[in-house]
């Protein structure tokens, strides 16, 4: 149950739901208690055919005691009198009516109680929701790199879900179903301490197996809920790749590949369901056999040694089976929280992962850039302690204002370079510097305050035009958007849309071509105006039109700026301050376009490949 208590630690920013929730609890088992305790003087006053008897009752006064005995003296007083004054008929309207009043206020304290409920139960759900999302924007690219899309996509759906259904709901029972439990074996004890030792003694055999039941099926949700990522994950990468499962004629295998999946899934839900069923009907199985037990223990007082009266012993019997109800709505809710509580550990796993990438305890603030940028005995390996680093030993100033441009082959370690600077990745081994002071000693967000970056695939998200340039920037006129559009050479086609600058451009931009998005993606970095600009093979997906529109667009957005610009089309470069060519994770070669043709070395022969091409 540790587990379980630790989400409960969201509930700390709503007790005050859940102390009213506890106090209407309370309430609601107090009269439902009364009203079964109504059924005693119901059955003695509909069974006793003596008048004398009664009479004498209702002559004698009874001694107050906080016990069995002394309740049952006040109570069969009371009624005995109003049955000799006014007859047995108005004392059993007066039961009748009395023990509908204790069930309407009993319902009604309890729908209270579950009234106060809700905004916390559904409170808490939110908060998780809300964490683990917010968990996923700081944690680092690497830890994406490592971590199926579909399983941490399940997490944040079908897990969260999973506690709303089976922890959450679950919490009425579990702080109702005690309170119902302890209420009348309080009540049982002081009517028959004997029967209720009896029931004490065999009613948590049923809770113990209901708990190897309970321990299995948390093993099962666990598997379900990792097979449930998998198959989120295909998903994802079938929606993403219908062009190419299509373009392969590999819809047979794909399908193939999730059809086993979605089977072995089903298979671990039936064994998981299978188990789940089990828990209700074991525990009513074995609340009977408790009660069978108990009646013939309690019969044998009532028949043989009289030590029972015959309407007390009904009456016990009435409580125990009211407590059966609330034991079996119990272990349900214990084996129901079972299966949250396989999805809070896997949610866990995503809260409680490190966030490699964070602010020093005093971050220097950086509201400029001045001077330089310098990568000093700059290594990098993705894993530390890997044998192959992907960067060694990088060197590197950029002046203010100069185009750096990286060139090599792929996996050579330019985009992990570049990456470098706004703090995707931070270094193993030496430092980068802004103007000096160490990148990873300064505030992360006035870091990448600094950096416009425009990538290889334009990212774009299903919006209007406006919200897509304007992203992430306060405050925004349309008037800055549109001179944004013109720079980038984007005005005239978003001009053309249907509704303007309002017009939604769907899921990732797609009613837009390739080179548009692109230019939309240069215009929301020319809003943004920043001083050091990362440009990622922003030209190499585009055809001869587009790639000229977006090279002017980009010539408009690296005037007066410092920009480091990785590029496989030698041709986009070649006016570059200088050239890095890197090679295996360091740098082969460096300087002009014209210096590095006259080394005839590696940038010379992609020269001649791309020439020959």
């Amino acid at each position: 149950m540790k587990k379980f208590f630790g989400v409960l630690r969201y509930v700390k920013g709503y007790w005050r739901y859940a102390i009213l929730n506890i106090i209407f609890n309370i309430l609601s088992v107090i009269f439902s208690l009364f009203s079964i305790l109504m059924l005693l003087p119901f059955l003695k006053i509909l069974f006793s055919n003596d008048s004398n008897a009664l009479q004498a009752i209702a002559a004698k006064d009874p001694v107050w005691s906080f016990s069995t005995s002394g309740l049952l003296d006040l109570l069969n007083h009371t009624l005995a009198k109003g049955a000799v004054d006014n007859g047995k008929v108005s004392v059993l309207v007066w039961i009748c009516l009395f023990t509908v009043i204790m069930v309407f206020l009993k319902n009604l304290f309890r729908y209270l109680a579950m009234y106060f409920l809700a905004p916390l139960r559904n409170g808490v759900v939110r908060d998780i929701r809300n964490k683990i999302f917010n968990k996923s924007l700081d944690l680092p690219l690497s830890y994406y790199s490592e971590e199926r899309k579909g399983d941490i996509m399940s997490r944040m759906t079908v897990d969260v879900q999973e506690i709303e259904w089976s922890i959450m709901q679950s919490l009425e029972m579990i702080f109702r179903e005690p309170l119902n439990i302890i209420f009348f074996l309080i009540m049982m004890v002081f009517m028959n301490p004997v029967l209720t030792l009896i029931a004490l003694i065999l009613l948590p055999i049923s809770g113990v197996t209901i708990g190897l039941i309970g321990k299995s099926l948390r093993r099962s949700s666990a598997k379900g809920k990792a097979k449930m990522g998998i198959l989120l994950s295909i998903m994802e990468e079938t929606l993403g790749g219908l062009r190419i499962i299509k373009g392969f004629n590999a819809e047979k295998n794909i399908s193939e590949k999730f059809r086993n999946e979605n089977q072995q899934y089903t298979d671990i839900s039936i064994r998981m369901y299978r188990k789940g069923d089990m828990a209700s009907p074991l525990s009513e199985f074995m609340g009977v056999s408790v009660l069978v037990i108990i009646l013939y223990v309690g019969g044998k007082m009532v028949i043989s040694d009289f030590s029972m009266d015959g309407e007390v012993f009904i009456t016990y019997l009435a409580l125990f089976a009211q407590l059966l109800g609330p034991a079996k709505a119990f272990t349900s809710a214990y084996t129901s929280v079972q299966k949250g509580l396989a999805s809070a550990e896997r949610i866990d796993k995503v809260l409680d992962a490190e966030v490699s990438i964070k602010n020093v305890s005093n971050p220097i603030s950086i509201n400029k850039f001045e001077k330089e940028i310098e990568y000093k005995n700059v290594s990098f390996a993705y894993r530390e302690g890997e044998t192959g680093w992907v960067l060694s030993d990088i060197n590197l100033k950029i002046q203010k204002g100069k185009t750096i441009a990286l060139v090599g082959q792929s996996g050579s370690g330019k985009t992990t370079l570049a990456d470098m600077l706004p703090r995707f990745y931070d270094t193993t081994k030496g430092e980068i510097l802004i103007d000096g002071v160490a990148i990873k000693d300064s505030d992360i967000k006035d870091v990448r305050a600094l950096m416009g970056i425009v990538t290889q695939e334009s990212i774009l998200f299903n919006d209007t035009v406006f919200n897509n340039i304007a992203f992430g920037i306060e405050g925004v006129t349309e008037a800055q958007v549109i001179e944004a559009a013109k720079i980038a050479n984007a005005h005239e086609f978003i001009s053309k849309m249907q509704d303007g600058y309002q017009t939604n451009i769907g899921d990732r931009g797609s009613k837009m071509s390739g080179g548009q998005r692109q230019r939309m993606s240069i215009a929301r970095a020319v809003l943004k105006n920043p001083p050091i600009l990362i440009l990622d093979e922003a030209t190499s997906a585009l055809d001869t039109e587009s790639e000229r529109l977006v090279q002017d667009a980009l010539s408009n957005l690296m005037k007066n700026r410092t920009s480091v610009v990785i590029a496989h089309r030698l041709s986009t470069i070649q006016h570059a301050d200088e050239i890095i060519v890197m090679q295996k994770g360091v740098i082969k070669e460096r300087g002009t376009h014209i210096q590095l043709l006259a080394l005839n070395g590696a940038y010379s022969k992609l020269h001649e490949m791309q020439s020959f091409v």
